[in-house]
């Protein structure tokens, strides 16, 4: 009887204890699983520290989540010559990111009345092409002008001259524009990118704002946004501050290539900047600061074509605005751009429902920006 007493008494003990040693078990699992989770942040810093060695061209990347830069490092040397590395204020050619700055620059000039975006080509350049007079600003804007490419038009160079010494501007670009009496296609029938547009777009803002395309940049977008360092580069001109330069590898050695016949021009693929001033351009377009809602909304519309539809750089269809591209990607909504040119490779990803952006800037034509820019929004998007 005693010994079935103590037993009985015995049984609440026991479960309390299980539950306790149950308890421990179920904490030392979680903990355990949170150590073997990899950080997203330790990701990217590993990710791009394979890639690239201490004393090479690089690369700068940034990571934007909810408003809060959650990473921004970079990685190699901004030149081979003093092997000065690169960090968050260093500044890259931005190349075809630049698009969505000259796309602002006419957005500004809308709103102002200035201009229309039905306003017609020969409207601007009376001696235009009758061709023209078809091309409204919405046609350039949304790469469905029909343009002919200024880089097919551009005469042989000279190769014993210096690369600076034949390299084609904008008001060039116009000029052999001009001579040519057909489009590709007529306005608005189909879409395909278009570099001669957005030259095009640049000469539009000098000639409606009465200013270069660099002043009108920097007094009406750079300074209000608090980006001090970023620029249109004109040689000989204003020069940039801490300026990385592009590269290539030849031959299994780095060779500097830092300008191209087609790195002069503008409206089309100019401007130099940093992480440090990408970030208060992505808080800019984040935050409205620029455009109210129906403005951004207009921006952010992809274009509809009745004939072939656009198609992102590796053949998939996509969709673009204003300087935007806008497709989604593995379900999620996505505002983009890319930059190739010699010598760099940049790309900004930004996933509005994420509250997520990435920007990678890389001196070396070696790399495929895009790709790593996803590999590195992957990282967190996964976590959420």
């Amino acid at each position: 009887m005693r010994v079935e007493i103590i037993f009985l008494r015995s049984i609440p003990l026991f479960l309390s204890s299980f539950r306790f040693v149950i308890v421990l078990f179920l904490i030392g699992l979680a903990i355990a699983c949170k150590v073997g989770e990899v950080d997203p942040h330790q990701k990217v810093d590993h990710l791009f520290s394979s890639l690239i060695s201490k004393n090479e061209p690089g690369v700068a990347t940034l990571v934007i989540k909810e408003g809060q830069e959650v990473f921004k490092k970079g990685y190699g040397v901004r030149e081979l010559r003093t092997f000065r590395p690169i960090d968050n204020h260093t500044n890259f050619r931005l190349a075809s990111l630049t698009k969505a700055f000259t796309a602002t620059a006419i957005m500004l000039l809308v709103r102002e009345g200035k201009l229309a975006y039905q306003d017609r080509l020969t409207d601007i350049f009376p001696d235009f092409p009758e061709y023209g007079q078809e091309i409204k600003i919405l046609n350039l804007l949304q790469h469905t002008s029909g343009l002919p490419d200024y880089e097919d038009l551009m005469p042989p160079c000279e190769r014993n001259k210096p690369i600076e010494e034949v390299q084609i501007r904008d008001q060039e670009v116009l000029a052999l524009l001009k001579k040519t009496d057909k489009g590709k296609f007529p306005p608005g029938t189909h879409w395909a990118y278009s570099n001669s547009g957005y030259v095009l777009l640049g000469l539009i803002v000098e000639k409606i704002s009465g200013q270069s395309l660099p002043d009108f940049l920097e007094q009406r977008i750079f300074v209000p946004l608090g980006m001090k360092n970023t620029g249109a580069y004109v040689r000989g001109q204003k020069e940039i501050p801490e300026r990385a330069f592009g590269h290539s590898k030849r031959k299994g050695q780095w060779v500097e290539t830092d300008q191209s016949p087609t790195s002069a021009t503008l409206g089309d693929g100019g401007i130099y900047s940093s992480l440090e001033d990408l970030a208060k351009w992505d808080e800019a377009w984040r935050g409205h600061k620029l455009f109210n809602g129906e403005e951004i909304k207009l921006a952010l519309t992809p274009v509809k074509v009745p004939g072939r539809g656009p198609t992102e750089p590796d053949g998939n269809p996509a969709a673009y605005g204003f300087g935007w591209f806008l497709n989604p990607w593995k379900g999620h909504q996505r505002i983009w751009h890319y930059g190739e040119t010699i010598g760099f490779r940049t790309a900004y990803q930004r996933f509005p429902d994420k509250n997520l952006t990435v920007i990678v800037l890389a001196n070396r034509s070696d790399l495929e920006a895009i790709s790593l820019a996803l590999k590195v929004a992957e990282f967190y998007l996964i976590k959420d």
